[in-house]
């Protein structure tokens, strides 16, 4: 069920680090006010556990801040992390009583969240809202598509690659940053977390993201904080186009 100790962030609609991309981002005025008055805010601290699998969900919304992981477990115990929640991302699915999957904060989260029911019936009676979310939907869907390739045929190095242009894609598009320079971020997840998500081991991670340092594909300070010098020349790393690449 939703944490019960997290607390209650408000924030104005007008001030959302996320406004652009979220499910809200074609909303008016007053589709706004009228999202607002089902909205509410939660904190999740690093490691704690959004909703679980097969647990009713009264609730769905949209990453703010932070980073959550989506993952499912076997009848033998055996877990895999199927996909990342990023900012703007949307969590939860109208429509559906119980989470399809368990949702774990892996940094300290933020979470935009909006009663189930009430979202429901908004859907039908706000196009922008209902257009918006398919389009998210569909974005969604063309990922995981893409991750299948990621995942079933491209090298260790590409996987890296792949992983860390998504997310300086998302941060550079959360920022209304151009590509015209050196893109710098904080990596999101540990390298324990990035073999979990990639199907590598904890040392292959390591060492090929030592390997595109060393190669100047990307400078990095500490373990977490990455510049990319030139984006597409870590597409070509990805082995994707640089004229788009993977959907982040």
């Amino acid at each position: 069920m939703l944490n019960e100790d997290t607390k209650a962030m408000p924030r104005e609609c007008g001030d959302c680090p996320i406004r652009h991309r979220a499910v809200c981002a074609r909303c008016e005025a007053d589709e706004l006010e009228r999202l607002d008055q089902i909205k509410y805010y939660r904190n999740f601290e690093a490691g704690q556990t959004v909703i679980w699998a097969g647990d009713k969900m009264d609730f769905v919304g949209s990453v703010v801040s932070g980073i959550a992981t989506l993952t499912q477990a076997m009848e033998d115990g055996r877990t895999q992390m199927v996909g990342l929640l990023l900012p703007s991302d949307f969590v939860g699915r109208p429509g559906r009583v119980t989470a399809a999957y368990d949702v774990v904060a892996t940094t300290d989260l933020v979470m935009c969240c909006f009663r189930k029911q009430p979202f429901e019936d908004m859907l039908s009676r706000t196009p922008h809202i209902a257009q918006r979310l398919l389009e998210m939907t569909l974005d969604e869907l063309d990922a995981a598509r893409e991750w299948m390739l990621v995942l079933g045929r491209k090298t260790a190095r590409e996987k890296i690659a792949s992983l860390l242009s998504i997310i300086a894609r998302r941060d550079a598009a959360l920022n209304t940053v151009g590509r015209t320079g050196p893109m710098v971020f904080d990596l999101p997840l540990t390298r324990e977390a990035m073999a979990d998500y990639l199907g590598l081991t904890l040392e292959t991670v390591s060492r090929q993201i030592s390997a595109l340092k060393r190669d100047g594909v990307i400078v990095l300070e500490g373990k977490r904080h990455v510049t990319v010098p030139d984006f597409n020349r870590l597409l070509d790393e990805a082995g994707d186009d640089s004229d788009g690449g993977m959907l982040a």
